[in-house]
């Protein structure tokens, strides 16, 4: 058992090394954690008055779970550690300690969180790439979830401009999810990014979890933006988080039937600010952000389909476009609405043109 009369061990260890156990065996259930705090005002205090109790079984060596976390490079910080989120402390429930996988210098910087729905269109998956990648040349760190969908196209996004990410888990290191993204998750890290999570290690993927989490994924940023959140949507109880912290919601439009815009509407049409274009985020807060020349970084497709539009002074309709490039019709639609989204090309009734 933890030897509370070590003279050697420092008191935040002893802090941590408590609050890890209580964290265990409480199976990381806030309430109750809150509970021990409040009685006690110390994790030290708490875990000798429950051992002394004995309310719950401790199998579990303090100390040796404790060098699990270490031996995994999983740092733990507790609420009062000067590495703690700033912005997160202003939330409704804190997290009493964060466990973080990778880089925790980033967790104080201004960061924008983009989210939407697992089952996400090309369409949206494409959006939430160009917004993430523009929003973090920006200077910007990009939060999401790590799930399939939006929130992995967000963190593919970032990826692409050698930005910095940060995915926030429902789950504990030992039970990741969903296991397809280890992949993924592994890139974060290697890129100066982080994972974190508010759940012991052995803590497993539970529904009320990831809702739960939300709250975290909202409170790290200066705002939430929402893409594609259908009518039931874990997004929309993401939005609710961000409304009770008081931050920036912003929202992109997509077409009035389709459902995974029912919640995103419905959200514009409560106040969120419908935005097009990463620069209308970097607008509201204020932030100068001068564009590179897009042009310069185009991929040898784009900068086919680029140069063919610009021969002509009027717009050009699709056809001749494949006509002239002789690309298939998949990769024509495909980079075309590319180069709209990162204001290159615009759409005309006509047709197209720079």
């Amino acid at each position: 058992m933890l030897n509370i009369n070590n003279i050697n061990m420092d008191k935040n260890i002893k802090e941590k090394i408590s609050y890890n156990i209580l964290n265990i065996i409480t199976e990381s259930t806030y309430a109750k954690l809150e509970k021990l705090f409040k009685k006690h005002k110390s994790w030290e205090k708490a875990l000798l008055n429950e051992i002394l109790k004995q309310k719950y079984n401790f199998k579990y060596d303090p100390e040796k779970e404790y060098k699990k976390l270490e031996k995994n490079n999983i740092k733990l910080i507790l609420f009062n550690d000067p590495e703690y989120p700033k912005l997160l402390k202003e939330i409704p429930m804190p997290p009493f300690g964060l466990y973080v996988l990778g880089n925790t210098e980033i967790l104080n910087k201004k960061a924008i969180t983009i989210i939407g729905t697992r089952k996400a269109t090309s369409e949206g998956k494409l959006t939430a790439f160009n917004f993430s990648k523009k929003l973090s040349e920006a200077d910007l760190i990009i939060v999401s979830g790590l799930a399939l969908g939006i929130d992995s196209a967000a963190h593919l996004g970032c990826l692409e401009t050698n930005g910095k990410t940060i995915a926030v888990l429902g789950s504990g290191f030992f039970n990741f999810y969903p296991k397809i993204n280890e992949k993924l998750a592994r890139k974060i890290i290697n890129a100066g990014g982080t994972l974190i999570s508010e759940y012991n290690i052995y803590s497993p993927s539970l529904a009320y979890r990831f809702l739960e989490r939300n709250r975290i994924t909202s409170g790290l940023s200066l705002g939430t933006l929402i893409i594609e959140a259908p009518k039931e949507s874990g997004t929309l109880n993401t939005a609710r988080y961000a409304i009770e912290q008081n931050r920036w919601i912003w929202v992109t439009p997509g077409p009035i039937n389709h459902p995974n815009f029912y919640g995103s509407h419905e959200l514009i049409k409560q106040g969120a600010s419908l935005v097009t274009l990463p620069e209308d985020i970097l607008k509201d807060l204020n932030i100068n952000y001068e564009n590179k020349d897009e042009k310069t970084i185009l991929s040898e497709e784009e900068k086919i389909i680029y140069n063919a539009i610009k021969q002509f002074e009027k717009p050009i309709d699709i056809d001749k476009i494949i006509e002239i490039t002789n690309l298939k019709t998949q990769t024509v639609n495909k980079i075309i609405s590319i180069l709209i989204i990162k204001n290159i090309v615009k759409e005309t009734n006509q047709g197209y043109i720079i």
